[in-house]
């Protein structure tokens, strides 16, 4: 049973800085922030849940059907991962790729301390709490100020899996398998990486955070394991017997210029080739939807819609569709995991092409982080635009990926590779 009360704040910006400081104490962190983005689909601005009670931690093996066993069993808030690489439970696939970060394939926890802010308020939820714990806690928390622990100059050395001229055979046999028809679209991804290197993981997120504002930011800590995400999409969303995800395909640079930018932004919302990738992935979307959806109520809410970020410009379309009362929330996720966007048509010929072709263990990249609450309802992004540490390995690595189909120049996917890039390049080497 959880104890709950509601705290007003003055300044927001100041409450959640001062809420990160804090939650650094704990070995399980999860932090979700909107950034303020408009969003219709959204339950809250930010999220803060820490402090593990109970944890599912396991392998892709037979890993849906534990979450499901757990999530049902918990019947209260959990907060987690689900890696790429789950792939091989519902499928008969597999990951061979070098992993330098070495996440668990699933990792779920149930939080003692909760925090769920909307507008300039925020509901605190403990659980097991003892006498006084969330005022003096909130006292603590008012008067935590971050301060980077000032060091010795590390240079990180930010190296390429995958080299420029590799990056075009590799794309030209993508290209090839499009052309034999095994697949019509595929995401292809390449990893960035430093080894030997240190970072400050809350100091990395504010940064990173502060030059995207994402609506679907997320700083993950397990134990020595770090996500800081400035993730744009969302992949689902279940409240009470509606769905909906939200798929990325097609983007654009931004320019300081505005009208160069509205030309930029009018230009992707008109590319052919962008406009089919997102199209795509919306029938594969649908298809995946369809699994557990009730009959005829599968429907595209929104499609091929331009959206601005700080850094670039996004294609987004919107997907919804209606379960029965029956249906099992993990059975959403089992149904459609992993998602469209980051796999391609048909999927599971594309996934195994990813695999033959990619030189690195997706893991959490192209994964995702959400929640489901006590009545079984959830909301999970999609960890693009993410740099991920292993603090006892000194391992760093950001990927980037691109969707090829029959109508893509290897240079542009390249380049557009690099333009996904730039903020976490940014964010390491300054």
């Amino acid at each position: 049973m959880r104890t709950t009360i509601h705290h007003q704040f003055k300044s927001l910006d100041k409450f959640k800085q001062q809420l990160l400081c804090w939650s650094q104490q704990y070995y399980d962190v999860v932090w979700l922030d909107s950034n303020d983005h408009k969003d219709n689909y959204s339950s809250y601005d930010a999220i803060l849940a820490v402090d593990a009670f109970t944890i599912l931690r396991t392998d892709y093996f037979d890993a849906f059907n534990r979450l499901e066993e757990y999530q049902s069993s918990t019947k209260d808030w959990i907060f987690g991962y689900l890696t790429y690489d789950l792939k091989n439970t519902t499928e008969r696939l597999e990951s061979k790729n070098f992993d330098g970060i070495e996440f668990p394939d699933l990792y779920f926890f149930q939080p003692k301390k909760l925090f769920l802010i909307k507008g300039n308020k925020v509901e605190v939820q403990y659980l097991k709490m003892v006498d006084d714990e969330i005022e003096d806690d909130l006292k603590v928390i008012e008067n935590c100020q971050f301060e980077p622990v000032e060091k010795e100059k590390n240079e990180i050395k930010i190296k390429l899996r995958i080299h420029k001229d590799k990056y075009f055979e590799k794309a030209n046999a993508m290209l090839a398998h499009i052309q034999r028809g095994d697949i019509y679209e595929a995401n292809f991804c390449q990893e960035f990486y430093a080894e030997d290197s240190e970072i400050n993981p809350l100091e990395t997120f504010n940064k990173l955070n502060k030059i995207s504002k994402p609506p679907f930011a997320t700083f993950f800590k397990v134990e020595d394991k770090f996500l800081m995400s400035a993730s744009p999409e969302r992949y689902i969303k279940k409240e009470r017997n509606m769905v909906i995800s939200q798929p990325i395909k097609g983007t654009a640079k931004r320019s300081s210029n505005k009208e160069e930018d509205i030309k930029l932004a009018e230009a992707l919302s008109k590319d052919k080739k962008e406009r089919s990738e997102n199209i795509m992935i919306v029938d594969l979307v649908r298809n995946d939807l369809s699994h557990t959806a009730t009959k005829g109520s599968v429907k595209v809410e929104e499609l091929c819609k331009v959206y601005s970020f700080l850094q670039v410009h996004q294609m987004i379309s919107t997907v919804s569709s209606k379960i029965s009362e029956g249906t099992k929330p993990v059975d959403i996720l089992k149904t459609t995991f992993p998602m469209g966007s980051m796999t391609g048509a048909p999927k599971i010929s594309a996934m195994k092409i990813i695999e033959d072709l990619e030189e690195t263990k997706r893991g959490l990249y192209s994964g995702s982080v959400g929640y489901f609450n006590p009545s079984g309802d959830f909301d999970f992004n999609v960890i693009i635009r993410s740099i991920l540490y292993n603090q006892t390995l000194k391992y760093i690595s950001y990927s980037v990926g691109s969707a090829i189909t029959a109508k893509s120049d290897p240079l542009k996917e390249y380049e557009e590779c690099l333009i996904k890039a730039k903020a976490m390049r940014e964010v390491l080497e300054n």
